[in-house]
């Protein structure tokens, strides 16, 4: 069973999702602790790919990690298989789509992050999903009373 730390809901809200995969995350021992006490921000943040040493790399930029000391918003390599970057390289290549942390969660004592490809929406697509959440969530009342 894994325990979510962090989500990112406005990702989810901002991007249609469509391809997730499981990521393990370099950190330092500082960081452990803090993401272990729930001091993680994941809103903002975004998958980069990297080349270094000629050998792509997948970097997630931009997640707040709230430790005393260092950088909070620091770059942090990801944990991932050849296969699974060069799936990403392919997919963050078309036009539009982005590589978007989901979610933060322990995983057998290990700290995991479920990366996601994602296409941004439009705002009335956003406007939609939002009169489509009040109308169910009406409808939900009036069948409870």
């Amino acid at each position: 069973m894994s325990k979510a730390i962090a989500e990112n809901r406005k990702a989810r809200f901002d991007y249609d999702i469509l391809e997730t995969l499981e990521a393990g995350i370099v950190l330092i021992g500082e960081e452990v602790k803090a993401i272990r006490a729930g001091k993680v921000n994941l809103a903002g943040s975004y998958g980069k790919i990297l080349a270094i040493g000629g050998k792509p790399e997948v970097w997630l930029v931009g997640a707040n990690i709230a430790t005393a000391e260092g950088d909070p918003s620091r770059s942090r390599k990801l944990l991932l298989n050849r296969r699974e970057v060069d799936n990403l390289i392919g997919r963050a290549q078309e036009k539009g789509l982005t590589i978007l942390p989901l979610k933060m969660y322990l995983k057998r004592g290990y700290i995991k992050l479920e990366l996601g490809i994602g296409r941004g929406r439009k705002k009335y697509d956003k406007r939609e999903r939002i009169k489509e959440r009040e109308v169910s969530k009406e409808l939900r009342q009036k069948r409870m009373s």
